[in-house]
């Protein structure tokens, strides 16, 4: 099982939280976050990366399902 990771670059304020919170995952190309791996194992810290995205530009979905950001 795995989960697929966008940024809506069209969102994204470059703030690096997400860069800061998992590098192996996100990382600042410009002055917007993109994804190294699209797909990724499991792990509650992508999730916390996409809660603590200031703009919201962090999408997580599992099977097509959205499951970050959390409410």
């Amino acid at each position: 099982m795995s989960w697929k990771v966008e940024v809506d670059g069209g969102t994204c304020i470059g703030s690096g939280m997400c860069a800061a919170l998992m590098p192996e995952v996100f990382e600042l190309e410009g002055v917007t976050a993109t994804v190294v791996e699209g797909e990724v194992n499991p792990d509650e810290m992508v999730l916390d990366a996409a809660d603590s995205c200031p703009a919201m530009a962090i999408e997580v979905t599992e099977n097509g399902a959205v499951i970050g950001p959390r409410p």
